[in-house]
């Protein structure tokens, strides 16, 4: 099966594994036996890659349409499984229920447990399932997130946040109509992830440095894992904060407050 991946730049890297059939299998094949890689690239292949991605943006553009005739902020919630981004989610709507009208679109492969999770909390919540039958989408992409949009009244919203599936990777690469992305970094994850996966560090505008109640029981330290996240990306806001607990999370009220009642992307 074929992956695609596009890089900060806009370039496209993509790889197809080849497989052989069990049993016997010919090596009188025609092709250079000097390279066993089993990866095949060509040009018409990058084209067909690189016209996937213009769609998605031209779906991204109709969705980002959307949220603005509607006098609405968007904002895309990503993180890797486990880092709290869902408790995250339900103490934000607790926060802004009696302020903003705040609609959710809840990514995951499979189940609803996590829109279960964030049910009666005062939001709109839209459902997106990516499972395809083949395992299910490691990410959300446009056509996805427009499809999602049909759960929601828009015109009774003033923020809508978009949450992604958990994955370090392929969520980053894909514009979905957001006016900003945030991330949910736990400390729990290691403080070597930024450099593991500059991609979506580098993407954020800001980095939730979640559970940091539990910095007493692990070999970690806050200021080390600030440093690396700068090291990719020095204009990121940082919040360390713990959701459990609530601290900190004062000041990401404020920003996402800040957020939705901006005009521009300037934060």
């Amino acid at each position: 099966m074929g992956r695609f991946h596009r890089h900060d730049d806009g370039t496209v890297h993509s790889h197809e594994h080849l497989s052989h059939d069990d049993g016997d299998h010919d090596h009188d094949h025609d092709h250079d036996h000097g390279d066993h890689s089993g990866y095949v690239t060509g040009s018409q292949r990058v084209e067909v890659l690189e016209h996937i991605f213009a769609e998605n943006d031209t779906r991204a553009d109709i969705n980002r349409t959307a949220f603005e005739s509607n006098g609405i902020r968007a904002l895309n919630l990503m993180s890797s499984p486990g880092s709290g981004k869902t408790t995250v989610l339900a103490a934000t709507l607790d926060e802004l229920a009696d302020d903003l009208a705040v609609g959710v679109i809840e990514g995951d492969i499979a189940t609803d447990l996590d829109a279960a999770k964030l049910g009666g909390r005062g939001a709109q919540i839209s459902l997106l399932n990516t499972n395809n039958g083949f395992g299910g989408e490691c990410h959300l992409d446009a056509p996805m997130v427009n499809r999602a949009l049909q759960g929601l009244d828009l015109r009774l919203l003033d923020l809508v946040i978009i949450e992604n599936v958990g994955n370090l990777v392929c969520p980053a690469e894909f514009d979905v109509g957001e006016h900003a992305k945030a991330m949910v970094y736990s400390v729990t994850e290691g403080e070597d992830k930024p450099l593991k996966y500059p991609v979506m560090f580098r993407s954020v505008d800001i980095v939730l440095l979640n559970k940091i109640d539990l910095v007493p029981h692990l070999d970690a330290d806050v200021d080390t894992y600030v440093s690396r996240v700068r090291e990719v990306n020095p204009t990121a806001t940082i919040l360390p904060v713990s959701a459990r607990t609530g601290e900190g999370m004062a000041a990401w009220f404020e920003w996402i407050r800040r957020f939705a009642s901006a005009t521009t992307t300037a934060l």
